[in-house]
């Protein structure tokens, strides 16, 4: 019974009173809140995978309920780890383990599978296996040395979780800034014969540099971002239903990877939304502000769904918001946040200011009621 109404939970299916019986079960013990934040933390990370979260956790429930059925807790939080490896592979082994906490660290992969935290009070080389250094990290960025090259493409991973963003500028000089809870894979070094392509999972905004022999894509899930040189930025959250796609300048490409002849090019100020149940590209003019000043420490606000401005704030202070206030899912809010100026408690507390509420917070968890 809680296993179908977590999956509905997470797939933002559930109703109200279907809410408040997993909120129910949360709040009934100390280990039940560590599991869903633990199952929480893994349906973010399972875009790979080629079932849905749900499906893949339900499989695993079905093959192991029969040996036990009482045994819920305990095939919960093996369940989320498992989540994870169905979405990461090999680097889940390191990064998530039963019984303990997600990587807090920005989290670099190379090529061969060496794995190194990045913390933002140091300055240091990145070397790869042959002891050649090839990029430099200092504080909140990394530059990579440039560099085409005629061998294979080896790509380097980047793993930025909730509650921090990142900023790398690859080897042909494009700067991506990347959102909190995002993952890009790119080659160390672009190719002098290819296309320059990395991959994308999350929000990250994109300064393009100009190469007409060279285009640049960026793939993410189910769309392809074909660029010459451009600013843009892309959202597409495994635990979203939409990618989005706002272009500031210059012009783009976007094709549904399954069927390229099914795309949309998108000019300046444009927004162009991509959804998985219509396979569609919709397309709108848009203040872009409201898209990109997370790169500058702010989050904008313009007639904004509470449940929209809950999930971001998600991402950005690295809580888990869980809201039984049926009053504010109807309410629309505007305003600015200045993240690295803010704590959570204070943006609550001016929200409620329009709209009472109450609520709490421990380990992680705000609890929002009536």
């Amino acid at each position: 019974m809680i296993s179908e109404l977590i999956y509905k939970y997470l797939d933002n299916e559930a109703s109200e009173e279907e809410v408040l019986v997993v909120f129910k079960w949360i709040e009934s013990s100390e280990e039940n809140k560590k599991q869903f934040i633990a199952l929480k933390k893994a349906w973010a990370f399972t875009e790979n995978s080629s079932d849905s979260p749900a499906m893949a956790l339900q499989e695993f429930y079905k093959k192991k309920q029969n040996k036990s059925r009482g045994k819920w807790y305990k095939l919960l939080r093996y369940a989320a780890i498992i989540l994870v490896f169905i979405g990461l592979g090999k680097t889940a082994t390191q990064l998530f383990v039963p019984n303990s906490n997600p990587s807090k660290e920005i989290v670099l992969e190379l090529s061969n599978g060496t794995i190194e935290y990045i913390s933002k009070d140091q300055t240091k080389n990145v070397i790869d296996e042959k002891g050649n250094a090839i990029a430099k990290q200092s504080q909140d960025s990394i530059v990579y040395y440039g560099h085409a090259t005629n061998n294979e493409l080896v790509y380097n991973t980047l793993k930025v979780p909730y509650g921090k963003t990142f900023k790398v500028t690859l080897s042909d000089g494009t700067m991506v800034h990347l959102n909190a809870g995002s993952t890009l894979k790119y080659p160390q070094q672009f190719g002098l014969n290819t296309s320059r392509k990395v991959y994308l999972t999350g929000e990250a905004f994109f300064d393009v540099t100009k190469d007409k022999l060279h285009p640049f894509i960026v793939e993410s899930n189910q769309v392809s971002v074909e660029v010459l040189g451009t600013k843009f930025n892309l959202s597409a959250y495994p635990d979203e239903k939409q990618i989005q796609t706002v272009l500031v300048e210059g012009s783009v490409r976007l094709s549904e990877n399954a069927n390229p002849k099914n795309n949309t090019i998108l000019s300046p100020n444009y927004l162009a939304t991509w959804s998985d149940s219509s396979k569609k590209f919709a397309t709108e003019t848009v203040d872009v502000d409201l898209f990109t000043d997370w790169v500058q420490g702010e989050l904008i606000f313009k007639d904004a769904s509470f449940g929209s401005i809950c999930k971001r704030m998600e991402r950005a202070f690295d809580v888990t918001i869980v809201n039984s206030n049926s009053n504010l899912v109807a309410q629309k809010f505007s305003g600015t946040i200045k993240i690295k100026e803010s704590k959570v408690e204070d943006i609550l507390d001016l929200l409620k200011l329009d709209t009472p509420f109450k609520y709490s917070k421990k380990d992680g968890i705000i609890k929002i009621t009536n």
